[in-house]
């Protein structure tokens, strides 16, 4: 078996600019949509910047004297329209900058309320999008990703790397639009009220943004160091719970926990240091505003103090003093999304180094087709189907081949290693003849299970060939060959859905009459016919309302329904009773019958009647023959069978 590394995942972001560059990317089919979202929130922070400039007038005009209403609010606009004299009565002008300040809050409301609807949509859709890409990629990629990676390290990557882009999506980017245009909003508003007030706040600010830098940047890494301890965290609990009762039957659940114990404190060491700095950026902010509170209001007095008429300033010196909040809540706000945009972009990482992992390779250009074989053994092909099938070999000339496809599958000096420097099989050499029954026998990690994942592909070998029906099977493309192949595995993998459906999974156009016929053959329908619903017994969480014999049974169905010409059974009987494997075996027999079958097994009872039996050890073929040819031998064979020496 190929060997397992426990976890991957990028640990630290290596290229902050392009993967943010690649999120935004998704975003391009609804740019319409965004743009309308960021002018919502431009209005909106103005709305709310400009609503609060109004304080000056309105508190200008309460201490003014009942006449001076000629210059209240320090715009020239509204200075000019009170000259008119509309606005004489001071009351009435006041009343008119209320009845404005509420236009501009019910303004905001209004766009705060379409961008959220926007928000929304677009998010969905984004993460919809990105999640339909990873799945639709993660098909295509080699067994090999899938046996050097947890599936809970897997699972994270759609869970919590996606959420944490979708975070960054609905709520980060916005409010960071939001924060700046308010920032930028305040400042020009400020410098129009006062501009040696405004000069003092810049002054503050100034200081704010060096602590903003200093505890964002600490921020960053433990934030990205957070998700990676998150995907191992996911790893290791998938790991422990498929094998809750391993653990169980062992006595290891103080193991097991103490295990856990040290990942989860791993994660939770990284994720307080990570919230620990975004947590103290609010107290910061909110302490820092109270001493620019305090320094507003001193240099304010000041500066009135000064003037020729100090109630001006009264309006002034309040709408700065709103300002402060105004301000250092963006500047707090943009410091928590920066802190999502680090997250986000751990994440992408994850989930775009899973994106960018090669997808299988296959050069191959003989596929498998429909035929039609004549009495003189003449092949055409067939748009329909026949019951018959052939290798479509097209050549360099422009000419084109058609061989039975018949399941003859030989091994010339084939030399393998899941790892470089590390061969798993040596210059093994065999044949099976169409129909032939071939059994593979031999410790665990003799490289049985290997040879059958040479024969579909799933691993292309590097020295010497494998060849089907006489075609070098690097020549055949995957998806046919592996048509013409049906595996029945050890563990058994069922699907939510109808007992039918999971016998249908074998061949998708297959009738229910050849699904039920499957599942006799299989030995199955008697069990089926006495489930609630019969065929139509629904199945979930891989099939955990059945027995693992029945399960085993339905897997068999399953291939039998395929009607391959090859069968590869891995340890297929190895999780049965005796007597579910006596009813496979029965069954077996005929589904066997006409097949080319490699079959893995402990139990050498079940290899009995093989056509020829292979000895393996240490990736090598030590001993060949039926089981009379190896019993008279007297060597391994021999040993296994008399119970001389056992199979570790």
């Amino acid at each position: 078996m190929p060997p397992r590394t426990k976890y991957m995942g990028a640990q630290r972001p290596h290229n902050l600019k392009g993967t943010l560059f690649r999120l935004l990317g998704y975003l391009k089919p609804y740019k319409g949509r965004m743009v309308v979202v960021f002018l919502c929130v431009i209005v909106q922070s103005l709305a709310n910047v400009l609503a609060t400039s109004l304080l000056k007038p309105l508190l200008n005009g309460l201490a003014a004297g009942k006449d001076a209403v000629v210059s209240l609010t320090g715009f020239a606009f509204l200075d000019k329209y009170a000259l008119t004299g509309v606005l004489e009565d001071k009351m009435v002008f006041l009343g008119g900058v209320v009845g404005l300040m509420a236009a501009i809050y019910v303004l905001a409301l209004g766009t705060n309320y379409l961008l959220n609807r926007l928000l929304v949509a677009v998010s969905t859709s984004t993460i919809k999008k990105l999640r339909d890409d990873l799945f639709t990629h993660m098909q295509t990629l080699p067994v090999r990703v899938f046996d050097n990676t947890t599936h809970g390290e897997l699972m994270s990557r759609y869970t919590n790397d996606i959420d944490m882009m979708n975070e960054f999506i609905a709520r980060a980017l916005p409010q960071f639009v939001s924060s700046a245009a308010t920032i930028i909003g305040v400042f020009v508003i400020m410098f129009v009220m006062d501009w040696q007030l405004a000069l003092v706040m810049v002054g503050m600010l100034i200081v704010m943004g060096i602590l903003v830098k200093f505890i964002g940047g600490r921020s960053k890494r433990n934030f990205v160091a957070q998700q990676a301890a998150v995907g191992k965290l996911n790893g290791y609990v998938e790991e422990m719970t498929e094998g809750q009762k391993v653990v169980k039957a062992f006595n290891h659940e103080e193991i097991a926990a103490a295990e856990f114990d040290v990942i989860n404190s791993h994660w939770a060491t990284v994720s307080a240091r990570a919230n620990s700095y975004a947590n103290i950026m609010g107290p910061i902010m909110n302490n820092l505003s109270h001493f620019f509170y305090a320094g507003i209001a001193i240099f304010g007095a000041l500066i009135a103090t000064q003037s020729d008429n100090p109630l001006n300033y009264v309006g002034t010196i309040a709408a700065f003093l709103l300002y402060i909040r105004n301000i250092t809540m963006p500047i707090q706000q943009i410091s928590q999304q920066i802190n999502l945009l680090f997250m986000a972009v751990a994440g992408g990482e994850r989930v775009f180094a899973l994106m960018d992992t090669p997808p299988e390779v296959d050069d191959g250009y003989v596929t498998l087709v429909n035929a039609v074989i004549a009495p003189d053994g003449t092949i055409t092909e067939s748009a329909s189907r026949t019951g018959h099938w052939a290798w479509k070999h097209p050549h360099s000339d422009g000419t084109v081949t058609y061989t039975e496809l018949k399941g003859d599958v030989v091994f010339e000096d084939v030399t393998f290693g899941y790892e470089e420097n590390k061969t798993v099989l040596h210059d093994v050499s065999l044949y099976a003849h169409p129909g032939q029954k071939i059994a593979f026998v031999g410790s665990t990690g003799a490289g049985k299970t290997t040879i059958t994942n040479l024969i579909n592909r799933f691993y292309d070998v590097p020295d010497g060939k494998i060849r089907y029906d006489g075609i070098n099977i690097n020549k055949i493309k995957k998806a046919d060959l592996r048509r013409s192949l049906a595996m029945v595995l050890q563990d058994t993998h069922l699907f939510t859905g109808t007992v039918m459906d999971n016998i249908r999974y074998g061949r998708l156009d297959a009738t229910d009459e050849e699904c039920i016929a499957a599942a006799k053959s299989a030995n199955a329908h008697q069990f089926i016919k006495h489930l609630p619903d019969g065929y139509q017994t629904m199945l979930t969480r891989d099939g955990e309302n059945l027995s693992q014999g029945q399960r085993q049974l339905l897997a068999i169905a399953r291939a039998a329904v395929a009607d391959p010409p090859v069968l590869i059974l891995d340890e297929a009987t190895s999780s049965i009773d005796t007597r579910t494997e006596w009813l496979i075996e029965k069954g077996m027999d005929a589904l066997m019958d006409g097949r080319t079958t490699f079959v893995i097994a402990h139990r050498l009872s079940t290899v009995r009647n093989s056509d020829a039996i292979m000895v393996l050890e240490h990736g090598v073929i030590i001993e060949r023959g039926n089981h009379d040819d190896l019993i008279a031998q007297r060597g391994k064979y021999y040993q296994l069978y008399t119970g001389m020496f056992e199979l570790s």
